[in-house]
């Protein structure tokens, strides 16, 4: 199976894993994710310093500049396979 169909069946997996992952499991999946899909972030940054989710998920998506969007695709498929058990 080709990396993009690997990828596409991990986010269809995603939504029914056997319990809801942890936050940090959570923001990891995101910013894969997103890297995979969009590539280096390309939103502002959240200005309410009360947003905390926003700010995170900002964050955890900007630390990945620069990574290869097939890379974050492997990096998300593997992390769903875990999940799954």
């Amino acid at each position: 199976m080709e990396l993009k169909e690997q990828f596409e069946a991990a986010v269809v997996n995603s939504k029914s894993l056997p319990e809801k992952p942890s936050n940090d499991v959570l923001l990891q999946l995101y910013s894969r994710y997103k890297q995979s899909t969009e590539g280096d972030v390309n939103v502002e940054a959240p200005t309410n310093p009360f947003d905390f989710v926003a700010k995170a998920k900002y964050t955890a998506w900007d630390e990945l500049k620069g990574k290869p969007k097939e890379t974050a695709m492997q990096e998300y498929v593997g992390l769903v396979t875990k999940l799954k058990g």
